[in-house]
């Protein structure tokens, strides 16, 4: 799902955009972990931002 800035709102905030380089960088940024391992995150466990931030708790754990 592209990520489109003129549609935002709680859809678009509950989704992660991996193929967004910015929305992977944050995701990132925001758990301080590499962007590989944002990458990863994300592409394993999908576009859901809570399972992707679940996951990336686990891993800083």
């Amino acid at each position: 799902m592209a990520d489109h800035k003129t549609n935002q709102g709680q859809q678009d905030r509950s989704r992660v955009a991996g193929d967004q380089p910015y929305e992977a960088s944050y995701f990132a940024d925001k758990h301080g972990i590499t962007l590989d391992q944002a990458r990863a995150i994300i592409k394993k466990a999908g576009p859901s931002r809570a399972d992707a931030d679940a996951a990336a708790q686990r891993l800083k754990n």
